[in-house]
């Protein structure tokens, strides 16, 4: 059995909460191991990596599980203002990439005095970033003092504005308001504001007035460019069957980058989880199954990348 353990650390306000999970036993986590820091991805997922938004597939916990039985450590946070994290802001919308990337730079410090190494050096602490996460943890490798390496599952290759307008035009439901979200995230990408009441009401959930701030922050990144500036090796791993994320978003990134390994399994999908098929249906049905096991080449992925590190 792995050990779960409660992790604080201190937000602009309140206390950030995470779970750290270890291996199974008592020993000391030696001098070379890297500790993985799973940063969350977009909207209200908790450290899990569940949301009430249909996503119960618990693939963080999973993946620290998996990691753990390996010997990697991990860290697995709430978002500030949300869940465990409620108090680190009063209000959960009131954030930026900048903001997100601050917390990584405070977890980082946290595990460092947690597990610090017998021999007085630094722990390593790797960044992994799913989906809206990754665009986190890109941001924020450059400030994080004696980085080691990066990691990106699912993560977006272009502007989020990009994606999003695609993923828009890619389900054919959305064809009678597509004009009017094409216009909604062109104004958000040149910086304005929306009136949200003007909006056909299937669009105004997407663009409410209280993430606008938000979306129009992480609009002006393009992750391309974060990887090119990125002095630190970094894995790029991709599941070939993710409906939200592509290969040409994983490839984007590991070709800008100056040391970058991809990682491309295949029958794996956003939520981490092994679907056999094309068919859709099935696809979304894993988002919602905590049974399902983590994809053990994801697993496999990040262990061999860290043995890589520790070389």
């Amino acid at each position: 059995m792995t050990v779960q353990q409660e992790l604080s650390a201190p937000g602009p306000e309140g206390s950030l909460a995470g779970t750290l999970t270890l291996p199974a036993g008592d020993r000391a986590i030696p001098d070379g191991t890297p500790v993985i820091l799973i940063v969350p991805g977009s909207g209200p997922t908790d450290r899990d990596g569940n949301s009430p938004l249909g996503i119960a597939a618990v693939p963080y916990a999973l993946l620290a599980e998996a990691l753990a039985e390996q010997g990697i450590p991990s860290l697995r946070i709430d978002k500030r203002g949300m869940f465990g994290s409620a108090d680190a802001i009063p209000d959960p919308n009131d954030v930026t990439i900048t903001a997100y990337g601050d917390d990584i730079l405070v977890w980082t410090k946290a595990i460092r005095e947690r597990l610090p190494t017998g021999g007085g050096g630094t722990r390593c602490v790797v960044p992994l970033g799913h989906s809206e996460g990754g665009l986190i943890a890109l941001a924020a490798i450059a400030p994080l003092p004696e980085p080691c390496g990066l990691i990106l599952v699912s993560t977006p290759g272009r502007p989020l504005g990009t994606v999003l307008r695609e993923q828009l035009h890619a389900n054919p439901a959305n064809a009678r308001v597509l004009n009017e979200a094409d216009e909604a995230i062109m104004s958000l990408e040149r910086g304005e504001r929306l009136d949200t009441k003007a909006l056909n009401p299937a669009l105004q959930p997407l663009f409410a007035p209280q993430i606008q701030g938000f979306l129009i922050d992480a609009f002006s990144y393009d992750p391309a460019i974060l990887a090119r500036e990125t002095r630190v090796p970094i894995l790029v791993v991709q599941g070939l069957r993710d409906l939200q994320v592509g290969e040409a978003d994983a490839r984007r990134i590991a070709q800008a980058a100056p040391e970058a390994t991809l990682s491309l399994v295949s029958d794996v999908n956003h939520v981490l989880k092994v679907v056999s098929s094309d068919d859709i249906a099935a696809n979304f049905a894993a988002y919602a199954d905590s049974d399902l096991p983590i994809a053990r080449d994801i697993v496999e992925a990040v262990s061999q990348f860290l043995d890589q590190i520790e070389e």
